[in-house]
């Protein structure tokens, strides 16, 4: 059992770079070019590594090997869930210069929502073996279902979660700078931008509900799990400005979240019957896939753009 200050450091370590990242470099709303996007995702990629070798030399390679497979699939299935962001914020003409800030909180609910569901589906699994069956099969069904299912559609005038908000609190009609509430005449009002947080989070429960069990086959260690996972979801903001604006390059890689989705369910079936795919052997197929993926659909855009 991992001890009570890894915990506690940890989550210093996570608010200290939050609050940097807010208080400091990101005090001035602005729209973030690509090549500021691209220096964060790398920032936060390499903090990554380096928490990846502090639990290798404190937890052996074993754990080592499954943080980080389990932060590749949870930060390249983070690319479905950005391409939903970006219709989210083109369908309510968000501004790009307050798009960082909803991200920013929007994040910051996912880390809540994210823990809640880990520490629920290790509790899970460790009192009911069983459950990893369901788990397993399910990943498998999500998988083939990504594989043939259309391009997103997002409406967020159906979502459930702001059907709810529009019946118990006034919303304006216009934005108000990039804030989520105002007051006029003494009543306080949402601003579209507060529905445009609510759509994110909800729409981030419901990515965790494939995303967290596909951790879960990797590892069944809530630090491990847990961690991976907070380090994918924080470099989630950076790399949606960074993908937005390539994102014609990443046609095929939601064919190969699919397989790598079905992949991992099979891994977890298997261990129910007490045959485990070595963590290494995962890892390589993990990344052969979506290195493949990502490289045919390089190739074929530019060779459309050349014809």
């Amino acid at each position: 059992m991992v001890n009570i200050y890894f915990w506690i450091g940890f989550h210093i370590l996570i608010f200290v770079i939050l609050a940097l990242d807010l208080g400091v470099f990101s005090r001035k709303e602005h729209k973030v070019p690509l090549k500021e996007a691209l220096i964060w995702v790398s920032a936060w990629v390499f903090l990554a590594i380096l928490f990846n070798v502090f639990v290798y030399f404190e937890f052996g390679k074993t754990k080592a090997l499954e943080f980080l497979t389990g932060y590749v699939i949870e930060y390249s299935l983070s690319v479905d869930n950005i391409f939903v962001f970006i219709l989210i914020f083109s369908y309510f003409a968000v501004p790009e210069k307050y798009q960082h800030k909803i991200l920013f909180w929007g994040i910051l609910g996912a880390l809540v929502m994210r823990g809640i569901f880990i520490f629920a589906g290790v509790a899970l699994i460790n009192r009911f073996h069983w459950i990893i069956l369901i788990f397993g099969a399910f990943l498998v069904i999500t998988g083939i279902r990504m594989l043939f299912q259309n391009e997103a559609h997002v409406d967020p005038e159906k979502n459930p979660v702001v059907r709810f908000a529009r019946r118990f609190m006034p919303v304006t009609k216009e934005l108000h700078g990039s804030s989520l509430f105002v007051r006029e005449g003494g009543k306080l009002f949402a601003t579209p931008l507060f529905l445009v947080l609510l759509v994110i989070e909800s729409s981030d429960l419901i990515f965790a509900v494939d995303s967290i069990p596909a951790v879960l086959a990797i590892s069944h260690d809530r630090f491990i799990v847990y961690t991976s996972n907070i380090f994918a979801i924080l470099g989630l903001r950076s790399l949606y400005f960074a993908v937005n604006g390539i994102m014609g390059y990443f046609r095929y890689l939601k064919t190969g979240l699919a397989f790598v989705l079905a992949f991992v369910g099979i891994k977890m079936l298997a261990s129910f019957f007490h045959f485990e795919i070595p963590i290494l052997l995962s890892l390589g197929v993990i990344v052969i896939i979506l290195v493949f993926s990502i490289l045919l659909s390089v190739v074929i855009k530019k060779k459309e753009e050349s014809v």
